[in-house]
């Protein structure tokens, strides 16, 4: 095909080849463009697979051993009333759509949880300042000499 053009054969003559050399240059042409669509295929393919547990990427250690605490969590239809509300009272908006199993409780709701986190990351900063003035005043009677425990 390529030896039927005369620019083309003109240029293929400039580097060196015969009329029959172009069958070759054919057949690799052919040979690079199916395996660049082959690679291109597969990394679609992993980017974008339907099967979230057949990609080609490695999965870590620790998520194949972790992989059975973790359930997929399914959502209502937003046009369904029932279902959302009945979603919503089981606590099914707080986290992410995928959780540990057995991780929500229907007792709680999302301000009391934030309430908890809130208190219990103060109780964390005020014993850090705690042990730092303890520490704070520990060295300064060290340094006057007397013999702290």
């Amino acid at each position: 095909m390529l030896a039927n053009f005369p620019k083309a054969r003109k240029l293929l003559r400039r580097f060196g080849f015969d009329k029959d050399d172009a069958y070759f240059w054919k057949q690799m042409g052919k040979a690079m463009l199916c395996t660049y669509a082959l690679g291109g295929l597969a990394w679609l393919w992993n980017e974008t697979s339907p099967l979230g547990w057949w990609t080609l990427k490695p999965r870590p250690k620790e998520e194949k051993e972790m992989a059975h605490l973790y359930e997929r969590r399914m959502f209502p239809y937003p046009g369904d009333k029932e279902a959302v509300e009945e979603f919503v009272k089981s606590g099914g908006t707080l986290g992410t759509t995928i959780g540990p199993k057995g991780f929500i409780d229907s007792d709680k709701d999302s301000d009391n949880i934030q309430k908890q986190l809130q208190s219990k990351k103060f109780e964390q900063e005020a014993q850090k300042l705690w042990f730092r003035m303890r520490s704070e005043v520990i060295q300064e009677l060290q340094e006057k000499g007397f013999d702290v425990e």
